[in-house]
């Protein structure tokens, strides 16, 4: 089928490309320069992923209360932001574009 050049061929790719990427990928200047500043955009700084867990069942309530209330603060202006678009596009249609 390809002969033994083909073979050589295949057996040389085989063994540099493991090589070259350990090579490239394992030097510590391109993992100072390309991973830690992504890893750093990626899980912020340290002082804000260490928080205190509460560790007494009101003080979980309380945490969970806070949530809560923050995600439903949050629906609430998602929601009066719509109304507001959909207001000024029913606005903006004109007389004609109300009858269709």
């Amino acid at each position: 089928m390809g002969g033994a050049n083909l073979e050589v061929f295949k057996f040389g790719l085989y063994l540099f490309v493991p090589v070259f990427a350990l090579l490239h990928f394992g030097d510590p200047q391109w993992y100072h320069d390309n991973v830690l500043p992504y890893k750093d955009h990626l899980f912020g700084p340290a002082d804000q992923t260490h928080r205190r867990l509460p560790t007494d069942q009101e003080a979980v309530r309380s945490e969970l209360a806070r949530i809560k209330a923050e995600k439903l603060a949050r629906r609430m202006e998602r929601e009066e932001e719509t109304q507001a678009e959909a207001s000024s596009a029913q606005t903006s249609r004109g007389w004609s574009r109300s009858w269709w």
